[in-house]
């Protein structure tokens, strides 16, 4: 199944997708938000719901405001060549502010100060299940409600210059996280690990790269964050971006009026036009 929320911002109506058709869900769950997810989703019949046109409708975020965005940096060997580092012998992690996560065509909005907003297609993994010291990555799986499209929007020198040893300045501001357009549960992707991930500033390539590049994968990342925090139902990991970013300096960072698109196989697209903080 495929879930999404549709309609204004702040006042979403849950939707399921399968067989190519949408349904109503506001019946069943107020929102596609942790307690909808820990409960398993839905299980029901579908001939039961509604059916809903989302023609024509703004989408939101598939998940309602998660209780933590967990990032992993430099997960691929190749961008963290072109950010100047060696890959990582664990995983580099880091907190992204919970009202980043915007819908997957809204704004996205250059702060005050920015020179250096750049962008960073991404798997999105979010939880279903708690997840706590768990013995092995083979535990994992149980763990995980489904798999998303996200963009880890970051301004560089708020992320490495101003940081105090720290990314998440860097990460945190208003929009920097457009997510969705849709949450598919794992049945719906034949393999994670072998994920085509793509991005393009106003129609020119940036990334290609694939999830098979990633040096923890997302099994190994949900069994070693759960040795150091407690994952709860709806919350979010961003498993980190390929190469093709704007901090290589092979590429101009963004600027009002750019059109940045995202594009995971199974996962969708995202269209972002770049606006300025008031």
């Amino acid at each position: 199944m495929r879930y999404l929320r549709v309609g204004p911002a702040g006042a979403e109506t849950p939707v399921v997708c399968a067989g190519g058709r949408h349904y109503d869900l506001s019946g069943v769950t107020t929102d596609i938000d942790g307690a909808f997810l820990a409960g398993g989703g839905f299980t029901g019949d579908l001939d039961q719901l509604p059916p809903v046109d989302v023609s024509g409708q703004r989408v939101g975020a598939p998940i309602a405001r998660p209780g933590v965005v967990l990032c992993i940096g430099q997960n691929y060997a190749a961008h963290a060549a072109e950010s100047g580092a060696q890959p990582p012998e664990v995983p580099i992690v880091f907190y992204k502010a919970p009202n980043t996560v915007v819908g997957p065509t809204d704004e996205v909005l250059i702060p005050r100060g920015s020179e250096k907003t750049d962008w960073e297609v991404e798997l999105g993994v979010v939880i279903g299940r708690t997840a706590r010291y768990l013995d092995s990555p083979d535990q994992a799986a149980a763990h995980i409600a489904g798999y998303v499209l996200a963009n880890d929007v970051s301004e560089r020198d708020f992320q490495l210059a101003v940081s105090g040893g720290q990314w998440s300045k860097g990460k945190s501001c208003e929009t920097f996280n457009p997510l969705g357009p849709w949450l598919a549960t794992p049945d719906e992707l034949d393999d994670p690990g072998a994920l085509r991930l793509r991005s393009w500033v106003n129609g020119e390539p940036r990334q290609d790269s694939s999830t098979a590049d990633m040096i923890f994968d997302v099994n190994y990342l949900i069994w070693h964050l759960s040795q150091f925090t407690v994952l709860e139902p709806g919350d979010l990991i961003n498993t980190g971006t390929p190469q093709g970013v704007a901090l290589s300096g092979r590429f101009p960072y963004l600027k009002p009026g750019d059109v940045v698109e995202v594009e995971i196989d199974g996962l969708g697209r995202q269209r972002s036009v770049v606006g300025k903080a008031a």
